[in-house]
C-alpha cells in the first residue's frame, strides 16, 4: 500500500510566524516513515476544492528551513468558510474526490476559530463517509482569542510589535507636545477580544506611563469618561497616547467603526475607529492629533518576532503532524502554561468541537477598574509571550532575507471546480 499523503492548508489572516508552523509540519512529515508527501493547498481550502495542490517534495530541506524566518503565508490563505455539510454538499463531495485522487490520509488546517470549525466539519464528514483521513486543527491567530490554548501562535510577535510601536511613538509625541501634537492614537486589530490592545499596555510599567488610555472591545465606550481622561493626561503629562481596538463598541453594542459591510465569514467589516476617536478629540477638546492604523503591519512584522512565539509556532506544527500520524482525529495541539516565573510550557491536545466558533475574551481581572488599562495580572500573562528575539537573516542591501517557495502545482486528476 502506498504511503498516505498529507494536505496542509493555511486559513484566515496570516501571521508573521505561520510559516514556522508550516515548517514544523513539513519537516516532521519528512521524518515519519508512514507519511508520504505533504501537499500545500494553494490559497487554503479554496485550493483544496480547486485541486490546486503544491507538492512540497519539490522544495529542498534548505528551502523548507527558510520558512522559519519568512512572514506571510507560503502557500496562500483565504477567507472561505465551509458551512453545514447538507447546505454545501457539493463542496464536501469535492473534498472527498480530492482526498481520494491524491491519497490524502492526513488533513491539517492551520487557522483560528472559524478555521477550527471548518476542520471539525471536515472531520465529521470524513467519519460519516468512512474515509480514513485524520483531521487536525493547527492553532494560529494574532487575536489570541482561541479557547483552551494558553496563547495562539502569531499573537506573541504581534504583541511585541504593538508594544514596541507604542513605546517609540509615545517618545515621539512627547517630544513634540509642547508646541505641536498632543494626542497620538494607534488602532489595532481585535473584533471582540482586546488581547492586542492589551499588549500595547506593556509599553509602560506604571499607570501614568504611555499608553495612558487603552480602549478595549470588552469595555463599552463612554465618551465623557474618555475625553476627561484625555484632557487629564494632556494637562498632567503634556500629551496622551491611546491604543484603540477596532472592535470598540458603544453602550448599545454598536461598533464605533462599523462600515456597514461584512467579510467572507459574515463578520462586520471594521477599520477606521482611529479616525472616529481622532475627530472626537479634535472636535471636543481641540487638541492636535496624529493617528496610525497598524493593520497588516501588526501581523507581518517578522523583523521583530518574539522568540517564544516562533518556538511555539513551530512546536504546534510539529505536534500536529505527529498527532495525525499517530491516528488522532478532530483534535488540535494547544499550548499549556506550566509555570509563570520562569515561564515554561508544553503542548497538549484539545477537541476541535471545544474550539470551533468560540472566542476567548480578555478576562475582567486583566482590565483596570477604570477600564482604560491593564492590571498586573494581565502584565504577568503577556510578558513571557514577547520574550526573546528571533531576527531574520539580512541581505547585503540591508533588508531581511525573505523567500517565496515555488508554487508549481501537481498535475490535476479531476475536472475543474468552480467556487
Amino acid at each position: 500500500m502506498p504511503k498516505k499523503n498529507a494536505l496542509y492548508c493555511q486559513s484566515g489572516g496570516v501571521t508573521a510566524v505561520i510559516n514556522a508552523t508550516a515548517c514544523g509540519v513539513i519537516q516532521t512529515a519528512r521524518s515519519l516513515p508512514e507519511v508520504g508527501t505533504v501537499f500545500g493547498a494553494k490559497n487554503g481550502i479554496i485550493g483544496a476544492l480547486r485541486e490546486e495542490l503544491i507538492d512540497t517534495a519539490q522544495h529542498s530541506d534548505e528551502e523548507i528551513a527558510t520558512l522559519m524566518h519568512t512572514p506571510g503565508g507560503a502557500f496562500g490563505s483565504c477567507r472561505f468558510k465551509l458551512k453545514d455539510p447538507e447546505a454545501q454538499k457539493r463542496e464536501y463531495d469535492r473534498l472527498v474526490d480530492v482526498f481520494e485522487a491524491h491519497n490524502i490520509g492526513y488533513f491539517l488546517y492551520n487557522g483560528g476559530g472559524d478555521s477550527s470549525d471548518t476542520a471539525h466539519k471536515v472531520s465529521q464528514m470524513a467519519h460519516q463517509r468512512g474515509l480514513d483521513v485524520m483531521c487536525i486543527g493547527v492553532p494560529k491567530t494574532i487575536d489570541n482569542d482561541l479557547p483552551v490554548t494558553d496563547t495562539c501562535p502569531g499573537f506573541g510577535t504581534t504583541a511585541k510589535y504593538i508594544a514596541t510601536s507604542v513605546m517609540e511613538a509615545s517618545l515621539d509625541v512627547e517630544s513634540m507636545s509642547e508646541s505641536s501634537t498632543k494626542v497620538f492614537i494607534l488602532e489595532v486589530m481585535g473584533r471582540h477580544a482586546g488581547w492586542i490592545a492589551a499588549a500595547g499596555g506593556l509599553a509602560g510599567k506604571h499607570h501614568d506611563e504611555p499608553p495612558q488610555i487603552i480602549l478595549f472591545p470588552e469595555v463599552p465606550f463612554d465618551q465623557a469618561a474618555f475625553l476627561e481622561r484625555v484632557k487629564w493626561s494632556v494637562d498632567n503629562h503634556g500629551y496622551c497616547s491611546i491604543v484603540v481596538s477596532e472592535g470598540v463598541q458603544d453602550k448599545n453594542g454598536k461598533f464605533l467603526a462599523d462600515a456597514g459591510t461584512t467579510d467572507a465569514f459574515g463578520h462586520a467589516q471594521l477599520g477606521g475607529v482611529a479616525t472616529v476617536i481622532a475627530q472626537m478629540v479634535r472636535d471636543e477638546l481641540g487638541f492636535k492629533y496624529h493617528y496610525a492604523i497598524s493593520d497588516y503591519l501588526q501581523r507581518s512584522a517578522r523583523h521583530l518576532a518574539s522568540k517564544t512565539d516562533l518556538e511555539q509556532a513551530y512546536a504546534v506544527g510539529k505536534r500536529a503532524m505527529e498527532l495525525a500520524a499517530e491516528g488522532h482525529n478532530a483534535v488540535m495541539p494547544v499550548i499549556r502554561r506550566l509555570t509563570e516565573d520562569p515561564y515554561t510550557w508544553d503542548i497538549t491536545t484539545a477537541e476541535l468541537k471545544d474550539l470551533a466558533n468560540v472566542e476567548k475574551k480578555l478576562p475582567p481581572e486583566f482590565i483596570t477598574e477604570d477600564g482604560f488599562g491593564i492590571t498586573d495580572a494581565c502584565r504577568r500573562y503577556l510578558q513571557p509571550l514577547i520574550q526573546g528575539e528571533a531576527f531574520p537573516p539580512f541581505n547585503a542591501d540591508g533588508l531581511p532575507h525573505y523567500v517565496r517557495l515555488s508554487q508549481t502545482l501537481t498535475p490535476q486528476k479531476l475536472p475543474a471546480f468552480d467556487i
